[in-house]
């Protein structure tokens, strides 16, 4: 295993706010780039009064800004523009998701930052992208879920659209950001004269793109997906099931092989052998028949029994969990999914372990969300060569 971190050496500025550019910037983290997040110097991000608080910060801050550095500038006032471009002039990647248009007026658009910095990459989240009609609209998340084409998606037939509840669009458009970034420095790297690039990671094409083959089969056939709750359309049997403790289990046996086994562990022979389900297409076509005989067997027996028999059976099966049973559950442990880490006050709290796995440069949590500006002096007086006298200017001023 290499003691060297896979990022190690990357140098990211990280001016996002809230959920997408700071996702993105804690993957980075996790990995050994250095992560220097600025905020806002007098209530930094707003993430740290989301949600769930401990002693005055949000816990959803702890876990989205590990192994981060925080500094504070004002990015409204010149000087703390000043800062930002001298940052820039030393750092590989900017990472943000203002609205379209912001950092142009302050100086420090795409066109601004490449001539500080050939080499730059700059990843940009925003609603709708940097160009076309809609770039200056306000953009969430749950909206590009819904322009999209998830929510349409997510729920039942007979009701109004629903949420997943998490804030899925952004954490999609995260991953993204990641993935051009380090396409970018890898291009980057083989340029002959190193030049960046700018990276465009929209929320709703972030989401449009896992919508799998739903724009093709309307363009030949005219036919729209529609909302089919437990169901995955034109796939089965692949459902929620209830067992007979009044819970339910997921079981997906919609491969051919797996259904013939799926069938026989339920002491459903007949239909195992039947030519008419032998496919997929079959399967869809009489897939409440199916699903029928399923829960038929489920019903009969508690929810354990029913995951042991087809475990044995190796079909794919699993309960529904809440965060209980994730902390529970053996795999989860076994895998360093469950981490303990001390928070700022001392206090030692679970948070996600790392994803994905490296066998010889893994990732590792350094450090929980640190305080606001922690790092201040370290960025200002020894990154930057900032004077003391000049540090201390700025900081009676405001501008950090």
């Amino acid at each position: 295993m290499s003691s060297k971190k896979p990022l190690e050496g990357i140098k990211v500025l990280e001016l996002g706010n809230l959920v997408a550019a700071p996702f993105a910037g804690k993957l980075f983290a996790e990995f050994g780039a250095e992560v220097i997040k600025v905020e806002e110097p007098k209530n930094g991000d707003p993430l740290r009064s989301w949600r769930v608080m401990h002693e005055d910060t949000s816990v959803w801050w702890y876990v989205q800004s590990r192994n981060k550095k925080s500094i504070t500038v004002n990015l409204r006032e010149s000087e703390g523009q000043d800062i930002v471009r001298d940052l820039v002039g030393k750092v590989d990647v900017v990472l943000e998701n203002f609205k379209p248009g912001t950092l142009e007026r302050w100086g420090l658009g795409y066109e601004d930052l490449k001539e500080i910095n050939k080499s730059i990459i700059m990843t940009r989240i925003s609603g709708y992208g940097q160009t076309g009609p809609y770039k200056e609209k306000a953009g969430f998340g749950s909206v590009a879920e819904a322009i999209g084409g998830l929510r349409y998606l997510t729920g039942y037939p007979d009701l109004p659209p629903v949420r997943v509840g998490i804030a899925l669009g952004d954490l999609i458009a995260g991953l993204y950001a990641v993935i051009g970034t380090l396409i970018s420095l890898r291009a980057r790297d083989n340029h002959p004269l190193k030049n960046g690039q700018l990276v465009d990671v929209a929320l709703y094409e972030s989401v449009f793109s896992l919508l799998e083959g739903i724009l093709p089969e309307y363009d030949l056939t005219g036919v729209v997906r529609e909302r089919t709750g437990s169901t995955l359309p034109g796939i089965a049997p692949s459902n929620t099931y209830m067992c007979k403790d009044g819970k339910h289990i997921v079981i997906g046996g919609n491969g051919d092989k797996i259904f013939q086994r799926l069938m026989k562990a339920i002491g459903r022979e007949d239909i195992a052998t039947n030519p008419l389900y032998s496919t997929n297409q079959g399967r869809a076509d009489n897939v409440e028949f199916i699903d029928g005989a399923i829960e038929e067997w489920t019903r009969q027996l508690p929810l354990k029994e029913v995951q042991n028999i087809l475990d044995n059976a190796s079909v794919p099966v699993g309960p529904i969990y809440g965060i209980k049973e994730i902390i529970e559950d053996e795999q989860y442990i076994a895998r360093d999914m469950l981490q303990k880490i001390e928070i700022q006050n001392g206090a030692k709290v679970l948070m996600p372990g790392i994803v994905p796995k490296l066998s010889e440069t893994p990732g590792k949590i350094e450090w929980s969300g640190p305080k606001l500006g922690e790092h201040n002096e370290e960025i200002y007086t020894k990154f930057l060569n900032m004077s003391v006298e000049e540090f201390k200017t700025f900081k009676e001023k405001g501008v950090i």
